[in-house]
């Protein structure tokens, strides 16, 4: 195992360390594959605070000299070659799920995949289906989503390929070209994507710390006359806030009282363990509701189910995805349908329930004494940051210290002076990694902001 040590003239002390270690490995002195101590370790053993070791473990990576391994440590990387390029970032951009140790997802499809196939429907599920998905699978969805939004018959039910792929076949189906859709003044990239493509105008909707504001979507009503009101209930992205039961039935009222469509889109909803009643329940005649596995199991899933409000909207949405994705992929609608007869579903996202408290927990003692948002059960977080930081120069410092962060200005309807940034807590592959990142973003805080990189 390596023993630290520094470079004593290097300009600051975590290149010190960097470049020891590297000096070290190019003479052989430490070998492609060996595990390096611990982080604390090697700070008591140089006598500098546990910051500056990160700093260099994430330098390290960038320069790729080592590679972190889930709940194992950090290594020495075995494909490096001389004069290779950097590692890659430690991501905390991108919003999945954690993967628990206690799930071993690769042999879990694999384990699935061979009993679907070899089972009666193995055969079905090599084949074109029904756009809106195989009887069998739009029976499991209405048994998944009736935990949240009550009894709902499976001719309800529409299996699409992702919430992405559903959200923009809704788009399709309720709005034309011109039609103002009222969203949250930050709000889901991905709807933003939709509203450009479709030509779609988009109404900012005040929030707070409660999420959409009932009395500003009142106005918005009034002024915009919005077709369509697009809404994240429980643990928003990017704010990580849930609307409380109160908050739902007004704007339910509301809705109701101007003839507003209601774009219920619940990825984080299976997270929670309190679980406020559903638009789909206060008002289901205007509700078209739509969950995700991707972000309570893993988006390897590709499969969202839409319930629409009856029959018939089912039918005219599964003729859009028709004409766009055809189908979900039946091998993974089917894999999905054993794991929601199974309880393996519910097993799953349990656990990642549990992992997201865990790292959220992290994620609190690191970065205490900071303003936070967040959802225990969540696996993303909500930074707003000290001055003078602007969001986005933070974003850029971020990513040259080795790590990758949203800021606001992603999430902003229209041009927003909130100056915060989404860190996604999943993609990590252990907690220690995801340690050295928020380390790293707290070491960033803690100094002055520095000059915006010149353009030349």
């Amino acid at each position: 195992m390596w023993k630290p040590r520094s470079v004593g003239e290097a300009p600051l002390k975590y290149l010190g360390i960097v470049e020891a270690l590297e000096a070290d490995i190019r003479r052989g002195s430490i070998l492609p594959g060996e595990r390096l101590p611990a982080q604390r370790a090697i700070a008591e053993a140089l006598d500098v605070d546990l910051t500056t070791v990160t700093r260099a473990f994430n330098e390290a990576r960038r320069r790729g000299l080592v590679a972190a391994q889930a709940g194992r440590g950090t290594f020495v990387r075995e494909d490096r070659e001389p004069g290779g390029g950097p590692a890659p970032l430690l991501d905390l951009s991108m919003n999945i799920p954690p993967q628990p140790a206690a799930i071993d997802f690769r042999r879990l499809f694999a384990q699935t995949m061979n009993a679907v196939l070899s089972g009666p429907r193995g055969g079905l599920c090599l084949q074109y289906q029904q756009s809106a998905g195989a009887l069998a699978d739009r029976q499991a969805g209405a048994r998944w989503l009736s935990a949240r939004i009550g009894a709902v018959g499976s001719e309800r039910v529409v299996l699409a390929a992702g919430a992405q792929s559903g959200l923009y076949a809704l788009c399709a189906l309720l709005l034309a070209a011109g039609d103002v859709l009222a969203a949250g003044r930050l709000t889901y990239p991905g709807l933003r994507a939709v509203a450009a493509q479709q030509g779609l105008g988009i109404e900012p909707i005040a929030m707070d710390e409660g999420g959409l504001i009932p009395e500003d979507f009142e106005r918005a009503c009034r002024m915009a006359a919005p077709k369509a009101l697009y809404v994240v209930p429980s643990i928003d992205n990017p704010t990580t806030a849930t609307l409380s039961e109160a908050r739902r039935i007004r704007i339910a009222a509301i809705a109701r009282r101007f003839g507003v469509i209601l774009i219920e889109d619940d990825p984080y909803g299976a997270l929670r363990s309190d679980r406020p009643a559903a638009l789909a329940t206060l008002a289901p005649e205007l509700t078209w509701h739509l969950a995700t596995l991707s972000k309570c199991v893993t988006p390897a899933l590709r499969v969202a189910y839409v319930a629409a409000p009856d029959a018939d909207g089912a039918g005219r949405l599964a003729a859009v995805l028709r004409a766009t994705t055809l189908m979900a992929p039946p091998v993974l609608a089917a894999m999905a349908s054993r794991w929601i007869a199974e309880g393996r579903l519910d097993t799953v996202t349990a656990a990642i329930r549990a992992e997201n408290r865990a790292r959220q927990a992290l994620a609190a003692r690191v970065l205490a004494g900071r303003r936070l948002a967040a959802d225990p059960e969540g696996h993303h977080l909500w930074l707003t940051l000290p001055d003078p930081w602007r969001a986005e120069d933070f974003a850029d410092h971020a990513e040259r210290a080795g790590v990758s962060i949203v800021p606001a200005s992603a999430f902003a309807v229209i041009p927003d002076a909130t100056q915060a940034v989404r860190l996604s807590l999943g993609i990590a592959p252990d907690r220690a990694v995801l340690e050295e990142g928020l380390l790293q973003l707290a070491s960033l805080m803690e100094r002055p902001r520095a000059q915006a990189r010149t353009i030349v």
